[in-house]
């Protein structure tokens, strides 16, 4: 996928810079410009998000965030892997929750993929698991692309739930039962 090649040059990019700034480091290359421009240190850093739908299989590992703004191919490549599994309904995945998703892997000091549960959910979708009882909200945030309910290999259920909502940055549910914490970017609430 487009985000695997943004994600090498990306790679390719800190190694060049690397180089750059040791040789600069050391002495070499003096009277040419080695290290990077002032502009460049003040760029923010990459954002780097790694899924794994759990129902299709896909993964994706892409950097969304880079050189100071969205990438916008990346963002499609979110889109697809996050859309509704069940119709393939593809919509724009709200931005503040893909920031959010990045803030809570940091939080936690890991770089292992969120493990998919559901993304995006068509309204169709979304009145069929309210219908069979499945605890599902008629007007979920799931229908805006604002909502997503993961997990983290290697990180426990109420340590992923105590990060999000350390952050209060929107409503964090915990459903230990199915083994999911749903992560969403409407008004700060938790159950």
């Amino acid at each position: 996928m487009r985000g695997q090649s943004i994600a090498r040059s990306v790679g390719r990019r800190r190694f060049l810079l690397g180089t750059a700034a040791f040789a600069a480091a050391l002495g070499l290359g003096r009277g040419a410009s080695a290290a990077p421009s002032a502009r460049r240190l003040r760029e923010p850093p990459d954002r780097l998000l790694s899924f794994k739908h759990l129902h299709t299989g896909e993964t994706l590992d892409v950097v969304y965030w880079s050189e100071g703004r969205y990438q916008p191919g990346a963002l499609a490549d979110v889109d697809v892997i996050l859309r509704d599994f069940r119709t393939d309904e593809i919509i724009a995945i709200d931005r503040d929750l893909l920031d959010l998703l990045h803030a809570v892997r940091r939080r936690l000091g890991t770089e292992q993929p969120f493990h998919v549960v559901s993304g995006y959910r068509s309204p169709e979708t979304n009145a069929m698991l309210a219908a069979a009882g499945r605890g599902v909200a008629p007007n979920s945030l799931h229908m805006y692309g604002m909502a997503i309910d993961v997990r983290l290999p290697g990180i426990r259920l109420a340590q992923l739930r105590r990060a999000a909502w350390n952050l209060q940055r929107g409503g964090v549910g915990y459903y230990s039962r199915s083994n999911f914490v749903h992560l969403d970017t409407g008004r700060v609430r938790f159950w």
